[in-house]
């Protein structure tokens, strides 16, 4: 026997007693996958790395598991426990609402009090929105506000971030706070003038739209061409202070990019004022924020009602908002009066889906406790892509290899990871959840998963 022929059955069947060691049926399915995965992480940039797959068939049967019943980082990945989750459990046309309240309701075209902005959660709210609800008040003979706009943000509780959101994050855009009312998903963006030369300080131009109350501390510099985004900004929870570090590209004349709004209450009650006054109403008060909730009986001078959880969902997993999937992870909580942690259990427990090693931290994936198994995700994907919401779902996935794969990725510093469902060549359909965690370069890890892909893919 040959060296190269021994070391080629070894590897076969190494491959088999990892399959086998989960108690599955093997087969030349699996095998294949499994010593794909095995001459992996012998790649350069996939050395030492863990990596976890789980394929299911239509019927939810096992086809592949490597590594299934070890809990990985999913990343955002994990986003699809929160939207899959949402639509069973507030249904698809759930909507979150935002109301504008006062005491009493205004006389003569004058109203005595303060304005108060109550959020309902919804991640969506917009400038333009701001700018409609204030010219239907002109409309509708509002002409002075005799007291201050008010931002409540109350209806979410605790911290504006997640207790495990890194310092790196928290300052940047796609680290936005999550609050009860939020606007234009608490971010704004910080346009930069590179320097002449490498090295030199960067000019910052501009912060759109504006955030008030903020000590602009820019310390950005100028980096080579070509180099990309460098910048980090750090700040924190209603911080008066946000330091910009780091550096943008020197062959572009300005760059922009994305911040977090340190306090969205503030931040949303100021832009409702402007657009307020340039709608030709007189606010005699400042921008500020809500102390204490109005009582339920407040006088409503305007609701305005999110786009359709369906909506949400779409936009998730096109976008992998962050900051969006936070505002329905804690409305999922809030409707059921538990923690969005226990609400996702008790679903997927009633639905079959017992969760093993599941860590949700957030609901985002941005957060590097979150953890999930292989085995456990592919078996979402099935229940969800099949069930109540079945359609909805398949449709908000992100179509890939020409509409033959649905999914949803994740990817963060040597994390890499897919999941969905995939129309084989045969018409067969097949579930998966395909995990990498610590690996060290993007490329090799986006070639893994294009090799697992092209494989189910022929099935």
């Amino acid at each position: 026997m040959s060296k190269r022929l021994f070391i080629a059955l070894a590897t076969l069947a190494l491959a088999l007693l990892l399959f086998w060691g989960f108690g599955e049926r093997p087969s030349a399915r699996a095998a294949t996958l499994a010593v794909l995965i095995d001459r992996s992480v012998a790649e350069p940039g996939l050395e030492g790395a863990a990596i976890g797959l789980c394929v299911l068939d239509a019927n939810g049967a096992v086809q592949v598991a490597v590594n299934a019943d070890t809990a990985f980082i999913p990343a955002s990945s994990l986003k699809t426990v929160t939207t899959a989750t949402a639509l069973e459990v507030l249904g698809p046309d759930f909507r979150a609402e935002t109301r504008l309240l006062a005491k009493v309701p205004p006389r003569e075209g004058v109203l005595e009090g303060d304005l108060v902005l109550r959020g309902g959660g919804d991640p969506l709210l917009s400038l333009s929105d701001l700018a409609a609800w204030a010219a239907e008040l002109q409309r509708q003979g509002l002409r002075r506000i005799h007291g201050r706009v008010l931002g409540d943000g109350s209806l979410f509780t605790g911290s504006l971030f997640d207790d495990h959101w890194s310092w790196g994050d928290i300052g940047n855009g796609y680290g936005s706070p999550v609050a009860g009312l939020n606007l234009e998903h608490n971010r704004y963006s910080a346009v930069f003038a590179p320097g002449r030369a490498e090295g030199q300080p960067a000019q910052l131009v501009e912060i759109v739209p504006e955030v008030p109350g903020i000590t602009w501390i820019n310390e950005v510099r100028t980096g080579p061409p070509e180099s990309g985004d460098g910048v980090m900004i750090h700040g924190g929870e209603r911080t008066t202070r946000l330091h910009l570090r780091g550096t943008v590209p020197a062959d572009r004349p300005q760059f922009r990019v994305s911040g977090a709004v340190p306090d969205p209450e503030h931040f949303a009650a100021h832009h409702l004022r402007a657009a307020l006054v340039a709608a030709g109403i007189e606010v005699t008060g400042a921008a500020g924020i809500a102390e204490s909730p109005l009582a339920e009986d407040a006088h409503v001078l305007h609701r305005h009602m999110s786009p359709p959880l369906r909506d949400w969902v779409a936009s998730i997993h096109a976008s992998s908002d962050n900051h969006e999937t936070e505002c329905l992870f804690r409305l999922l909580g809030l409707q059921r009066e538990r923690s969005p942690d226990t609400v996702v259990r008790e679903h997927w427990r009633a639905r079959g889906l017992e969760f093993r090693g599941l860590r949700l931290e957030d609901g985002c994936g941005l957060a590097r406790a979150d953890a999930i198994r292989p085995r456990d995700l592919a078996k979402l994907q099935h229940l969800a892509a099949s069930g109540p919401q079945g359609e909805i779902y398949q449709a908000s996935l992100v179509a890939l290899r020409d509409g033959a794969v649905l999914a949803k990725g994740g990817a963060m510093s040597g994390v890499r990871s897919l999941t969905g469902l995939a129309r084989s060549a045969s018409g067969e359909t097949f579930f998966f959840a395909l995990l990498i965690n610590h690996a060290t370069s993007g490329a090799a890890a986006t070639a893994l998963r294009e090799a697992v892909l092209d494989e189910i893919l022929t099935w």
